[in-house]
């Protein structure tokens, strides 16, 4: 695949107000949220939770493409079509996890290091091969006390930047995903500097990698307080403070900026995405790539009965629809009455 093509997908998943939807938990992640709601989680509990999502009655209007496990993207329909083709057929571009979760950094007890780069690039011809267009892979940067390390920062944009140049050789976008988590107490003042100085130390990186920019898009936090901080900024805080380091770190190259939530509630991620593209035009696409944000409300309605599936989809459909009215800076708190 050229790099103009990739340069299409990348602009096509940030375009017409949509977004992604993140249905890519691993199986012990997905476990757990069934066992929240009394769901017992098997291949199959699995594959129809997923199809629920995939399948719901005109999601193509505001989601424009899937991130999904390496179970999931193997998985079919129940009428026998691969997930993937499924939603190429709906002008949804298909997406795979590639990383393998989040491991102890060597010499360090409180630090973590993504894995997954060993077998990556017969990894990606695979998944290219099933479908897939984009990739994503996830690092997390934790706060608190004297962290994060240098060492930490630099292990974990290399690790970034060395996938994403090997999905551009295989035909793949690849999202880039540096996570500061707002597990902690720290202020939004420090999550803000964190942040720049994480987003500098990947970009660097991609650079040094020979990252095509143009074919590639960002999945950040936003600029949040920790959860256990006294202090917590208001919507257009976070907004403005967002902004301000993105404006700073990311260069106009990027086609797109697909927030991740990171833990917020799903109306709060919504509400910041919102404050965000009110402020006027930026750069580069401001969008979203939510997992628990856009599926929460629904899988607490699903419950895993064929009876409540449409109800379901409806609650997941109005979640995906205010979410690009945010792309637009046009949602409002009358959108979550509505529903």
């Amino acid at each position: 695949m050229s790099l103009r093509e990739l340069e299409g997908i990348a602009q096509q998943l940030v375009a017409d107000n949509r977004g992604i939807l993140a249905a890519d938990e691993s199986t012990g992640t997905i476990e757990k949220r069934f066992k929240a709601i009394g769901v017992v989680a098997t291949e199959e509990t699995r594959r129809a939770y997923r199809e629920m999502l995939f399948t719901t009655p005109g999601m193509e209007k505001f989601i424009s493409g899937v991130i999904m496990y390496d179970e999931t993207i193997r998985q079919k329909t129940h009428t026998g079509m691969p997930f993937a083709e499924w939603q190429t057929r709906l002008g949804i571009v298909p997406g795979i996890k590639v990383d393998k979760g989040t491991k102890p950094l060597a010499g360090s007890s409180t630090e973590k290091i993504t894995e997954g780069l060993d077998g990556l690039r017969e990894r990606l011809q695979e998944y290219h091969g099933l479908g897939a267009r984009f990739a994503k892979w996830r690092a997390v940067i934790t706060i608190g006390g004297d962290l994060p390390t240098q060492y930490c920062l630099h292990a974990n944009a290399q690790a970034l930047a060395r996938y994403a140049a090997l999905c551009q050789e295989a035909g793949l976008v690849p999202i880039v995903e540096p996570e500061v988590l707002m597990d902690g107490s720290h202020t939004v003042e420090r999550c803000a500097e964190v942040t720049a100085e994480t987003l500098k130390r990947v970009f660097d990186e991609l650079a040094i990698h020979r990252v095509t920019l143009e074919g590639m898009l960002l999945k950040p936090n936003m600029v949040i307080a920790g959860m256990q901080c006294a202090r917590q900024a208001d919507v257009e805080e976070v907004a403005r403070g967002t902004i301000r380091i993105l404006r700073r770190q990311v260069p106009a190259a990027v086609p797109g900026i697909v927030f991740l939530s990171g833990g917020q509630s799903a109306e709060v991620a919504t509400a910041h995405l919102n404050a965000m593209n009110a402020l006027g035009s930026q750069p580069w696409k401001l969008s979203f790539s939510y997992g628990r944000a856009l599926q929460a409300p629904a899988l607490e309605i699903w419950k895993g009965q064929e009876t409540n599936k449409e109800a379901a989809q409806k609650t997941f459909f109005q979640r995906s629809k205010c979410n690009s009215a945010a792309c637009a800076g046009l949602y409002t708190a009358r959108m979550e009455k509505a529903a």
